[in-house]
């Protein structure tokens, strides 16, 4: 009987969310919670279709949401000087009530990292184009025009540790990835040296081909957009 974890970035999995899955709400928390269950359920149901060995069963060992806390801070705006309290922000109360929702559900494990404020307002791209070529001036410039200086920290760290521990602890026999980047490399290596696979959910999202040394295949848990089976909904199953 095959054991399979399945790691989410939720800051990743959350921006892709409106493209791979348009029957979820992205601000709703039960909606979220509910996508969730879809794509672990269909994680699961491909394993057990994969499984070569007749009576190879992939049983959930446990998930896992890799999120930061929202900041919670008060500022003042870099130019109007209005105040902003964003623990009363509809990002922060979203958050909040997301990991509180996932908390509750079956073999789900949340795991939080923290945003700090590191530097003070950045003012944004576009603006800093228009500004060099000379279309406005410094007293042109708006509170939208600059972004908080705000980073999110420990997440990563986090997943490489539960990777290792998952692979050294042999607690499972295969790891599906739900993420979108390579920060994974280093504890990908290790999982796959001890003889656990590594499997890619980059919600369809294009891999670089180097990752592809890297890790046992890709997987989707959602069908592909723009296809006929991506605006269906399978009946909800129990997540073993």
């Amino acid at each position: 009987m095959s054991k399979v974890a399945i790691l989410i970035d939720g800051g990743y999995f959350l921006k892709r969310l409106p493209t791979v899955f348009q029957q979820a709400k992205p601000g709703d928390p039960e909606s979220v919670a509910w996508a969730l269950r879809r794509l672990i359920a269909s994680h699961l149901k491909s394993r057990n279709r994969i499984e070569k060995l007749p009576h190879e069963r992939a049983l959930l060992y446990r998930s896992f949401f890799y999120d930061a806390k929202p900041y919670l801070g008060k500022e003042h705006r870099p130019v109007s000087g209005k105040s902003i309290d964003y623990a009363r922000s509809d990002e922060a109360k979203f958050r909040l009530a997301l990991h509180d929702r996932l908390r509750r559900m079956s073999h789900m494990a949340v795991r939080l990292g923290e945003v700090r404020r590191e530097r003070g307002w950045i003012l944004r791209e576009d603006a800093q184009k228009r500004l060099l070529k000379g279309e406005i001036a410094v007293a042109d410039l708006a509170d939208d025009d600059f972004t908080p200086g705000l980073r999110q920290k420990a997440v990563d760290m986090r997943i490489g540790t539960d990777i290792a521990s998952l692979t050294l602890k042999r607690q499972v026999d295969t790891i599906i990835l739900v993420a979108g980047d390579s920060d994974f490399v280093p504890a990908s290596k290790l999982a796959r040296r001890e003889g656990v696979k590594v499997i890619l959910d980059p919600l369809w999202r294009s891999v670089a081909p180097e990752l592809f040394e890297h890790i046992d295949g890709l997987q989707s848990g959602f069908a592909k957009p723009g296809t006929a089976a991506a605006g269906q909904v399978e009946q909800e199953q129990d997540i073993e």
